[in-house]
């Protein structure tokens, strides 16, 4: 695949064959299909779960060398024969189902604007930026719990049927019943959202003889769709069969966003650590460079980025989501850096042009800069995005919404300095449209603080790209849409591992989606940033990740790679790393200060009750795992293992407030803000008792 980027752009490809891998080195490709089903081994979709493997692995490479090879699928050439899709690289049979039978002659569909910018607008009136669509469907002669609504985009996408383009979803790892159309729709509903469809509570009339006396009893229902801009235009669509077998009843005509130039979704990033400079990304229909403008009548110039199909991947017998069925064009992702700053500082900033309009002027905090006596952060993984509307759609995570509440009333107290997501961003997974409702949902964080990210293996990984885990996660995305949106400081393009600085604290942020065994560039890399250090400077080191060395959670397949753990974990331990974050399990998790599957030390209560740990004589690191961010909850075992102290399945995130001898973590349940889990790492302060020492 190819990245572009309209100045200067590196040139990347990922179509080089991955790594071979020793026996044992790389887990199961499931690892990532299993993710949703993994708490329950009796899913329904199993057995395509598992036929969908054997394909994928088959056209990919050889998926693991540690496990057997799964059985390859008794129907296989029938279902690529009757694969629902067509794209520019592949031609295969796509079976479209009929209009629907004698379909009543009354049907209308009535788009109206209810909440946003252009509440009270009427039909035919352009959207705003953000909107609730009011959708009412009228002249049903006999309501069916079947009957259904689309939101398309853009309007020319295919409406037809196909019964296979399941695959789509399954492959990424959702298992949610979702429409099977040729083009993926955006958002749906079935008619029974509104309670008094089946009824016909909402009765009008669809004929009326001479004496005025109706003819035709007709039903109605109306249904609420949140929008947000993503550029293309819309239409909803009528369907009844259900999701699975569809035939199409009406279509509203399309409907157009104001302003598809809109910028939009500003989120900020630090670009170093002296905190004097600030990055913001932004998105636009528009592809000329537009303005940053901040402070005192400074501006910044952006840089414009896109990405296109060809730059997606895929595999010949399974093609990804990305390449077809869900694509959506990105338009154009802008970045700016801003100059001139102090650390620690409040500015305000807004950008776009003359041409295209300009965003609200919005308030934001720098950093401290390193060296500076203290430092607060929040820390979350896997959040995902959720309709603020009734409507099922691709990877809803339900723990998203009340995630970036709780976390924007922090950033409302002044005393969140940065935020740190660690990797499964967006769960748009090949199904690029939803990159524009998690922007969205973030950008009340995002906006204010430096939002600095990790890749996960929904960004990343995928057959023929290089991935360490080679699982169709990615969707087809294969880091390039996260690289887009999230340009992070990293060390170059498809290489997304950095460190950076921030008060008290120095940051390693690594990629376990790259190759990471020892003499491999990252190895090297986190080797020499680690012996790097200044401890005077920033006396904690932390080091972030995505997939874990530690969890408790057993699924059917495990979430821990041994040889990931072999690699890296020694690293940690020599450089006497003080504190691990990682995600990938939904959930939170915390342990002793462990080093290959023993406590070497444990904390002590303070006179408050709260677990401390003393490094002023190191042990190990301690491991959280804090990936509640939104993807549904993964539950534990009744016994836990000897390193685990405390394990907490509820949404929420991580909480530190880091001076220069003591650290605070909090894990904060998201819905009551109340701390659930909270343990302090000293260095060189006085604390109840010496902790217990397990040696050697």
């Amino acid at each position: 695949m190819f990245f572009r980027a309209r100045r200067a752009a590196a040139r990347r490809s990922h179509t080089h064959t991955p790594t071979t891998r020793a026996a044992g080195r790389t887990q199961s490709v499931a690892m990532g299909f299993f993710q949703q089903c993994s708490s329950s081994s009796s899913s329904p979709l199993l057995p395509v779960l598992l036929a969908l493997i054997g394909l994928y692995c088959a056209a990919a490479v050889s998926c693991s060398a540690a496990a057997a090879p799964l059985p390859a699928p008794e129907t296989t050439t029938t279902m690529h024969e009757s694969y629902a899709g067509k794209s520019e690289f592949r031609t295969v049979n796509r079976k479209e189902l009929d209009s629907c039978l004698n379909p009543s002659p009354y049907l209308a569909i009535n788009v109206s604007i209810t909440g946003g910018a252009g509440a009270g607008a009427g039909a035919g009136a352009a959207i705003p930026d953000e909107a609730f669509l009011q959708v009412t469907v009228s002249g049903v002669l006999k309501p069916d719990a079947s009957d259904w609504v689309a939101m398309i985009t853009p309007s020319n996408s295919s409406v037809a049927g196909c019964p296979l383009s399941g695959v789509n979803y399954v492959e990424t790892g959702d298992l949610a019943n979702l429409p099977l159309l040729c083009h993926y729709p955006v958002k749906s509903q079935y008619l029974t959202s509104d309670p008094g469809y089946m009824g016909c509570k909402n009765a009008g009339c669809g004929k009326r003889d001479a004496s005025g006396a109706c003819k035709a009893r007709t039903c109605a229902a109306t249904l609420t769709f949140h929008v947000v801009n993503f550029r293309t235009d819309v239409e909803f669509v009528l369907f009844s069969g259900g999701f699975k077998t569809p035939c199409l009843l009406k279509r509203s005509g399309a409907l157009r966003f104001a302003n598809p130039a809109s910028p939009l979704y500003g989120h900020l990033s630090s670009t170093d650590s002296k905190a004097t400079s600030m990055k913001l990304t932004w998105v636009s229909g528009d592809g000329n460079p537009q303005q940053v403008q901040y402070g005192d009548g400074k501006s910044s110039t952006s840089e414009v980025a896109t990405f296109t199909q060809d730059d997606m991947c895929s595999v010949p017998v399974l093609p990804s989501p990305a390449k077809d069925f869900g694509w959506h064009d990105p338009g154009y992702i802008h970045s700016a850096v801003m100059t001139g700053l102090q650390p620690s500082q409040s500015y305000t900033y807004r950008y776009g042009s003359d041409s295209v309009g300009w965003s609200d002027r919005v308030k934001f905090k720098t950093p401290p800069a390193a060296g500076s006596d203290e430092l607060s952060f929040v820390i979350y993984g896997d959040m995902g995005k959720a309709p603020l509307d009734p409507s099922v759609e691709h990877y809803i995570q339900p723990g998203s919404i009340s995630v970036t509440k709780a976390v924007a009333k922090e950033i409302q107290t002044g005393n969140v300095d940065s935020i740190f997501h660690i990797g499964d961003i967006s769960y748009a997974t090949g199904f690029l449209v939803e990159w524009d409702f998690f922007l969205h949902l973030i950008t009340p964080l995002a906006s204010q603080v430096s939002y600095m990210t990790a890749i996960g293996n929904h960004e990343r990984d995928y057959a023929n790209s290089a991935s360490v885990y080679v699982t169709p996660d990615s969707g087809g995305e294969c880091g390039v849409a996260y690289e887009s949106y999230f340009p992070m400081p990293a060390v170059s393009k498809d290489k997304p591992w950095y460190s950076i600085e921030q008060g008290t604290v120095h940051f390693l942020v690594m990629s376990t989606e790259h190759e990471w065994s020892e003499k491999s560039e990252q190895y090297n890399w986190m080797d020499e940033d680690l012996s790097s250090v200044d401890r005077s400077r920033t006396p904690w080191v932390i080091f972030i990740g995505h997939r874990p060395m530690y969890s408790s959670h057993g699924g059917i397949l495990p979430n821990v790679d041994s040889n990931f753990v072999a690699s890296v974990e020694p690293l940690l331990f020599n450089y006497q790393v003080d504190l691990v974050f990682f995600g990938h399990v939904h959930n939170y998790e915390r342990t002793c200060a462990v080093y290959q599957g023993d406590c070497k030390g444990m904390p002590t209560k303070d006179k408050n009750g709260i677990d401390v740990y003393d490094n002023s004589n190191y042990t190990a690191p301690v491991h959280v795992i804090a990936g509640a961010g939104g993807f549904t909850l993964d539950s534990f075992p009744n016994n836990g293992e000897a390193w685990s102290l405390s394990r907490v399945s509820e949404f929420g995130y991580g909480k530190v407030h880091a001076t220069r001898t003591d650290m605070l973590v909090q894990f904060v349940n998201s819905s009551s803000m109340e701390v659930r889990d909270q343990f302090r790492i000293v260095k060189g302060a006085s604390v109840n008792k010496t902790p217990s020492l397990i040696l050697q």
